[in-house]
């Protein structure tokens, strides 16, 4: 796949999105991920999730920490860009078009409330959606269930919602076996859509704190990503700007 509209950083050694989501072309074959602080960390012990962010044609960042980096160590300013962003970018290009899309993950009763309020807000959209077995690893027969799924639906744009670092993965793993245009790794998006789980309010997302929002609503979940992942995350930073 080409690379296209991306920028390389000199900061985080990562090829950070910095153009308008708005010009991302829905002809082109396109690779789309996000990071994050969590995904940066993780990336530093999994080899191949952090070859799967690098192999990316496009890598938003999705989080605040990612752009206080960025700008830290290499001056460099970027926007915010999360999940829910280039979702609905790419679902108001799709309904213009008269688009097709595709949902891999997340449970059946998520997906058909996707496809209802896809239907009500984007009603010249063609959508498709499968549940894939929750499980860490698929075997080859349950990717080209996958694969055949996708592939006779031949989408313009596959959303995968697996989790990181599983969907990233997955995504270069298939990449040139999928029959699709973009493939875009959204994660908690199907759920935020769904209205199975509440996004922060639009006044802690304005304050930059969404971080906050989530794990106050979820600690249980959240708690490990931020307060224990952030310290390292900033160790890191510094451990980049010294050297």
């Amino acid at each position: 796949m080409d690379k296209v509209l991306t920028s390389k950083s000199s900061g985080l050694a990562y090829d950070l999105f910095d153009d308008e989501i708005v010009n991302i072309s829905l002809n082109s074959r396109t690779i789309i991920n996000t990071i994050n602080q969590y995904s940066y960390c993780i990336a530093e012990e999994d080899p191949e999730f952090k070859a799967a962010l690098k192999g990316s044609d496009i890598l938003l960042p999705d989080g605040e920490g990612v752009v206080l980096a960025e700008r830290f160590l290499s001056g460099k300013k970027l926007q915010k860009i999360s999940g829910t962003d280039i979702h609905t970018s790419l679902l108001e290009k799709l309904d213009a078009a008269a688009g097709k899309c595709f949902y891999l993950g997340s449970s059946i009763d998520t997906l058909q409330k996707i496809k209802v309020r896809i239907k009500r807000e984007y009603p010249n959209i063609e959508v498709a959606y499968f549940s894939p077995v929750f499980k860490p690893f698929f075997s080859e027969a349950e990717l080209i269930e996958m694969i055949d799924e996708v592939n006779s639906f031949a989408p313009d744009v596959l959303f995968i919602g697996l989790t990181a670092p599983k969907q990233e993965k997955l995504s270069q793993l298939l990449k040139h076996r999928m029959n699709v245009k973009i493939i875009c790794a959204i994660g908690a998006v199907f759920d935020f859509y769904a209205g199975t789980v509440q996004r922060p309010n639009k006044v802690l997302i304005a304050l930059k704190l969404e971080w906050f929002g989530r794990l106050i609503t979820n600690p249980s979940k959240m708690w490990k990503r931020y307060l224990y992942y952030g310290p390292i995350y900033i160790y890191n930073i510094f451990k980049l700007k010294l050297h």
